[in-house]
């Protein structure tokens, strides 16, 4: 399985997006280059995925508070935080056929290896924030 380029890895990227709704493509086409660019273009359109659903629930849902992605590469995986000040932890729901809303999680859910919650939020997004991660194998 391809890898990152002897000594890149570990290492993180990490922009901060604001409460705009601009915000889902650009942190998507940031992942997308970033993994593109370490040779990692394998991943590149499942983690894109993934975090455009992610931080299209932080823009709906988090109160007008921005988000912030934290794509760390290591040897064997890469790992995907966004973070956002809102406490409310997400959940998987039902959807309902007749809306297109609803089905983000559970598509992080297919795509990933893993995901998660995890509460806190680092640099200054509100200490009572949380951060919904994802990790995909190299």
């Amino acid at each position: 399985m391809p890898s990152p380029a002897p000594g890149l890895a570990p290492h993180s990227y990490t922009p901060f997006t604001p409460p705009l709704a601009t915000a889902p493509l650009v942190a998507r086409e940031f992942v997308g280059t970033v993994l593109r660019s370490l040779g990692l273009t394998h991943l590149a359109d499942t983690a894109r995925l993934c975090t455009c659903e992610l931080v299209t629930n932080t823009y709906r849902h988090a109160g007008g508070v921005g988000s912030l992605t934290w794509l760390a590469v290591e040897d064997e995986l890469i790992r995907i935080s966004v973070y956002d000040g809102s406490p409310e932890i997400p959940v998987t729901r039902t959807p309902d056929t007749a809306t297109d809303t609803g089905r983000g999680l559970l598509l992080v859910a297919e795509l990933a290896d893993k995901w998660g919650v995890e509460l806190g939020c680092p640099l200054g997004l509100g200490g009572s924030g949380k951060g919904v991660w994802f990790e995909c194998g190299l």
